[in-house]
């Protein structure tokens, strides 16, 4: 059974609200990670304590400065549960995890943060492994 609407709604926007796209159909997956332009950030949210107090503070503070990825987008485990699986096909060889975070370059998956990478450390730690992945993969940003 998905978790109820009201009781992920916080968790949801705590996403959208830095700019991440809620991609809660597999429709959705398909075409924001079938665009193999740029770079794209997919974060598999969870409603578990390491992603409350660690994945989203830590990719908060990860976007907040330096090269970031041209397109975020989230899915929800537990929630939107046809496109977290499509989403989780993407990386096939690589166990279902949430919270988890994947990097894509080109429409190829170059970089992963898996659950067992968050829980256990904070948010700056998450944040640092996210703007080297960035710092690595991603065009710096302009500056106007």
């Amino acid at each position: 059974m998905p978790y109820p609407p009201l009781m992920v709604r916080p968790m949801r926007e705590e996403l959208v609200a830095v700019g991440f796209e809620e991609l809660s159909q597999p429709s959705d997956v398909e075409r924001f990670l079938g665009d193999a332009t740029g770079t794209a950030l997919l974060v598999v949210n969870s409603v578990c304590g390491c992603a409350a107090g660690m994945a989203r503070p830590g990719v908060r503070l990860a976007l907040q400065s330096g090269p970031r990825p041209d397109r975020l987008g989230t899915v929800f485990a537990g929630q939107d549960l046809e496109a977290t699986a499509r989403a989780r096909g993407y990386f096939p060889d690589i166990p279902p995890s949430s919270p988890s975070m994947a990097l894509f370059k080109g429409g190829e998956l170059v970089w992963f943060l898996p659950r067992h990478r968050i829980e256990g450390r904070d948010a700056l730690d998450v944040a640092a492994d996210l703007r080297a992945a960035f710092a690595h993969h991603c065009a710096p940003v302009a500056v106007a």
